[in-house]
């Protein structure tokens, strides 16, 4: 009887792990605000960019529905839900950011009256997070449909607090998202030129 074989060696795990890793710092996302939320539309895309300093690839939800059989339970699938995205942002003296945030968040309901958007389009925006190399080469990327901001957390103020910058989150809501290796999720076909504008979101 031949001898199971258990990889054990270091240069096996080398060889099986393709490039040494993925590196959950090598990400960049650009978001698009809804019309009237910024100032400068192409401007506020690229401090996205260098601006969002956290944020996440997304998850697979499919729920399940058990039926019974005579003391059993067989499960079916069920039906697809997409968890909410968050990112986190450094602030920086422009505010654009936050006010861009929190304009947004305004035009989806007033502070001060019951009143708000009344056609989705005034609100629903789209984001695509893209997954790089360690040369900046984009290994896959995700764009995220119909999102809104459902918050914007508070930025702590505080005499004692020294040596850092601040930062503050956002957690959207989220239609659906879809995914590719090359080029923008919603073009397929359409790769990356890594000498252009990175930034635009283009549909």
């Amino acid at each position: 009887m031949a001898e199971n074989y258990y990889p054990r060696s270091i240069e096996e795990f080398k060889a099986a792990l393709q490039g040494g890793g993925v590196r959950p710092t090598m990400f960049q996302v650009e978001m698009q605000f809804p019309r009237g939320t910024v100032s400068e539309q192409v401007g506020t895309d690229q401090e996205c960019t260098y601006l969002i300093k956290a944020s996440q690839l997304p998850g697979s939800n499919v729920g399940f529905i058990e039926v019974p059989f005579r003391g059993r339970k067989l499960k079916v699938s069920g039906d697809r839900t997409f968890d909410d995205w968050p990112i986190t942002v450094t602030n920086d003296v422009s505010f654009n950011l936050r006010a861009g945030f929190e304009k947004w968040a305004e035009v989806i309901q007033n502070h001060n009256f019951v009143l708000g958007a009344n056609e989705l389009n005034d609100y629903y925006a789209s984001a695509i997070v893209r997954q790089l190399d360690r040369e900046g080469n984009q290994l896959r990327a995700y764009r995220f449909e119909g999102i809104w901001p459902t918050v914007v957390d508070p930025i702590e103020l505080n005499m004692d607090t020294t040596d850092t910058v601040e930062e503050f989150g956002v957690t959207f809501k989220v239609q659906f998202w879809t995914a590719v290796d090359n080029g923008d999720p919603s073009i397929a076909n359409n790769p990356v030129d890594p000498t252009a504008n990175k930034t635009a979101i283009r549909s």
